[in-house]
């Protein structure tokens, strides 16, 4: 979820180049075979005969010392490969035992259970479910079914780092203001009845369907996550990903993603004054447990055939902050809530600090609940709505691309070349598409917390992150684990909302590590896009008549898009960082595309990034050569038109050829 991107990535890996895929080139520069019968030149014709003779000749030459170099490549790629592995317990390719897989999958949903469950939490309220305590485990079931099945495809057919995909902040602002567009929620809700029906021909009087009335909320989030997707795959895909980083620095992402934090304080105010006072005890275990205590370990027994039964470190307070917390601070809710503490008046400061008021919600849940497609009904699709999305999707791109760098250095392998990116942001659009079909209310995108673990436990294994992956999908199916913390008290979690809003918003401010805040320039630009991020959405939800176009569709999608903060403040950012004069190494585009030392051998780098390739079907991928040009294939060197220089010069070389024999024939 969170970007973690580093200033000196040319240093992590010193001896490998950012890998362009310059493999298989072998007869590029070649005309094919029929070229000589088509146009039935003799002289072109011997002409070609002796190259290729000479190509064979020069091959030949070489094959005894095939295996030899071949062999070399290998052990260089070794080498390389044992430098990056470090101290690393497993590695991305090693695979540990099936049942340390599953601790090690199981701590990975762990440190990616807060920010995956605070999402159903922040959108009940605009969902009118804020009472029904049974929808709200449903979502919270959902979106944990659909991480985990996004998680398995991008750690085995996307960009294959041990990965955790979730639940995203970027499309909570947009799918806020969707949900405000549907109006509010009306106060006679509930199960309707036949007398009730026909008690009264007052629609006002009429009981509305409380679940038909949150469902059709959903399917309007829905379908605008759906659609607004589909550019995601379409950028991945086909490698628009590159074009667009040259546009986009740090002075576009700072204030995008900072404003993603900024903008949730509300929510984080309205959790916590149910009773301020077990708010703060959550922020101060969390920050005793992330901060103070985190360097120590609990010690373990462990067990390993080497050492056999011996005393370890176990890292506990710095892996799962956020579960302690919660865990702690819940306990000691249900303590006071035993002892009389909280009052029992609903009207009352502190009732919502009462861990005895959702229970019921475990007996009316089911044990099994298999969330599939459109579960919600048929999402419905608003222009207004694929637009405010839109800015969510681009947000998630970028903080993902940071993600996929920081995640190969921590598990020890290459960096990742153009097709893993592309590969990678393609998967996270269908994740999107996936999550929006599921209806889990957000889309999904790499979390930055499941990285950091990465470089706490020295595991890189991308089995491990399957294995959690496999987890969250089942967690997601028994509906009772969800309604289980469903029942977590509303100060508890806003305790939890403030730090990590903090956080979110900390990391989009670290992006100005790259840029000279000693500019004028830069500042301006990043103080602006920040302010306006603020100034023109709160105006505009206070104003929303004086948008009046004459079309409402039109203006539904001024409103959606002038409402969201990361928007208004992204879009700021990025007309001024690339209007205002500026060199790249102020503006930290320089540093923020750092390029890796070329001229590696391309044997050697092929060796390297096997870790990328797909996990079947490579044989078959490498016979045919058109997979060159298809962005997200293992074996892509660049699209036609990246070097359709080369094809003029070589056809303008043969143009020449004919020309020149058919003044030799005429004459």
């Amino acid at each position: 979820m969170t970007s973690l991107v580093y200033d000196d990535q040319a240093k992590i890996y010193p001896s490998i180049s950012m890998v362009e895929n310059k493999t298989d080139e072998i007869g590029e520069d070649d005309p094919p075979d029929t070229y000589k019968e088509t146009n039935g030149g003799s002289t072109l014709a011997v002409e070609l005969e002796e190259n290729a003779n000479a190509v064979s000749l020069e091959m030949g030459e070489i094959d005894g010392v095939a295996n030899e170099e071949e062999l070399s490549a290998e052990e260089q790629a070794q080498a390389i490969l044992k430098e990056l592995r470090g101290d690393l317990t497993y590695a991305i390719e090693d695979v540990p035992p099936w049942y340390t897989c599953l601790l090690l999958g199981f701590q990975h949903y762990l440190t990616m259970f807060g920010a995956t469950l605070a999402i159903p939490l922040l959108l009940a309220d605009a969902l009118c479910i804020k009472e029904n305590l049974v929808a709200q485990g449903e979502l919270i079931g959902t979106i944990f079914t659909v991480s985990g099945l996004v998680t398995l495809l991008q750690a085995t057919l996307g960009v294959r780092l041990p990965i955790v995909q979730g639940g995203t902040f970027s499309f909570l602002g947009p799918a806020l203001t969707i949900l405000a567009l549907e109006g509010e929620c009306p106060s006679n809700t509930g199960i309707p009845s036949n007398e009730s029906m026909n008690a009264t021909e007052d629609p006002s009087d009429m009981v509305i369907d409380e679940n038909e009335l949150w469902m059709s909320r959903m399917r309007v989030v829905q379908g605008s996550i759906m659609v607004a997707s589909i550019v995601e795959v379409i950028i991945g895909f086909t490698g628009l990903i590159g074009i667009m980083l040259r546009y986009i620095g740090p002075l576009t992402i700072a204030p995008t993603i900072t404003l993603i934090g900024l903008s949730l304080f509300g929510a984080a105010s309205s959790f916590s004054s149910g009773h301020w006072g077990i708010a703060f005890l959550t922020i101060a275990l969390m920050a005793l447990f992330s901060q103070y205590i985190a360097r120590f370990s609990i010690p373990c027994l462990g067990f390993s055939k080497e050492e056999g039964c011996h005393k370890i470190s176990f890292p506990l307070f710095k892996m799962f902050p956020v579960i302690l917390s919660v865990l702690t601070a819940w306990a000691f809710s249900a303590i006071l809530t035993a002892a009389g503490a909280f009052p029992s008046d609903p009207e009352t400061y502190g009732y919502q600090a009462r861990t005895d008021l959702r229970v019921g919600v475990l007996e009316e849940s089911a044990w099994i609940k298999i969330p599939y497609p459109g579960q919600w009904g048929v999402p419905r699709v608003t222009i207004a709505g694929i637009f405010g999305m839109l800015a969510g999707v681009f947000a998630s791109i970028f903080e993902s691309v940071g993600d996929y760098y920081a995640c190969a250095r921590l598990a020890g392998a290459p960096p990742p070349p153009v097709h893993a990116i592309n590969r990678g942001i393609g998967i996270e659009g269908l994740g999107c598409i996936l999550a929006g079909a599921f209806g889990s209310g957000s889309g999904t995108t790499s979390y930055g917390e499941n990285i950091g673990a990465l470089g706490i436990t020295k595991i890189g294994s991308r089995r491990a992150i399957q294995y959690g992956g496999l987890l969250m999908v089942l967690m997601g199916m028994f509906a009772k684990f969800g309604a289980l913390f469903v029942t977590i008290p509303d100060p508890i979690i806003g305790g939890m909302f403030c730090v990590m809003f903090a956080m979110v918003t900390a990391v989009g401010i670290s992006n100005l590590q790259f840029v000279n805040l000693n500019s004028t320039r830069n500042l301006f630009v990043i103080g602006f896009s920040l302010i306006m991020g603020f100034i023109i959405p709160t105006w505009i939800s206070a104003n929303e008549d004086f948008i009046n176009t004459g079309v409402p569709e039109l203006d539904g999608i001024f409103i959606v898009l002038l409402e969201t903060n990361m928007f208004v403040g992204g879009i700021i950012g990025f007309f001024f960082d690339n209007t205002l004069p500026g060199s790249d190494e102020d503006r930290g585009i320089a540093q923020w595309r750092s390029k890796y030392s070329a001229g590696q051998d391309p044997a050697v780098t092929r060796e390297l990034l096997r870790t990328y390739d797909f996990p079947f079907g490579m044989d078959w991928v490498r016979r045919f050569s058109f997979f060159r040009y298809i962005p997200f294939c293992p074996t892509f060197t660049g699209c036609p038109c990246m070097c359709c220089g080369s094809v003029r010069g070589r056809l303008r070389k043969w143009t020449k050829r004919d020309g020149q024999e058919r003044e030799g024939a005429n004459m």
